[in-house]
């Protein structure tokens, strides 16, 4: 029974990863049932045992991207002690991913944002959650930061949580519409120059 039970999440972490794979090219929205399981080599009803519907198919992609993303920027971040290190190895480590990942893959975060900013649906609210959380746990990094003294105790951690997100988001098409290798670098340089406005004298 364990073997059987092995094999079904293995197969069940194909599955999402295919859909992923098929996400990142095309759209959330691309997403169907009968193609992932052409990818993994499964049947419609293989695939619909093992995830569910088209929806929860959606919802388990962004869910996997979201513990990737935040395996890649978050959790190493959390290594370092509390304050601007951390903040700062926040920053860096999502502009190496935008970089080494996004530069090659859409970025499911905000490609999705795109794709259902206009859409109501349970998807599009699932995604927001997802994003909504990890923009939370960027502000509490800010806060941080505020508590140990790095930052100006009158910074708005909204307005510089906002600030990294919109930084990040531009490197990101530049890297990829306008595949610019350098897009990356220059938003770091523009990190240092923005840190440096909240910082106290």
């Amino acid at each position: 029974m364990e073997a059987r039970t092995q094999r079904s999440e293995l197969t069940r972490t194909a599955i999402v990863g295919a859909a992923l794979d098929l996400a990142a090219a095309e759209g959330l929205e691309a997403i169907s049932l009968q193609v992932v399981a052409d990818r993994v080599g499964l049947s419609k009803s293989g695939v619909f045992s093992r995830v569910g519907s088209r929806e929860a198919l959606q919802k388990a992609v962004i869910e996997e991207y979201g513990r990737r993303f935040l395996a890649d920027v978050f959790v190493p971040a959390m290594q370092q002690p509390k304050g601007l290190p951390r903040l700062n190895e926040v920053v860096s480590r999502w502009l190496t991913r935008v970089r080494d990942v996004e530069s090659q893959r859409a970025c499911i975060f905000a490609a999705g944002a795109f794709e259902f900013d206009d859409r109501e649906g349970p998807v599009r609210d699932f995604l927001q959650g997802e994003v909504t959380r990890w923009r939370a746990a960027l502000r509490r990094s800010v806060l941080q930061a505020m508590e140990a003294g790095h930052l100006k105790p009158d910074t708005d951690p909204d307005q510089l949580a906002g600030e990294i997100c919109g930084l990040v988001i531009g490197a990101m098409h530049d890297c990829r519409f306008l595949r610019d290798l350098r897009a990356c670098d220059r938003a770091a340089a523009t990190w240092q120059r923005l840190l440096s406005t909240y910082q106290p004298r």
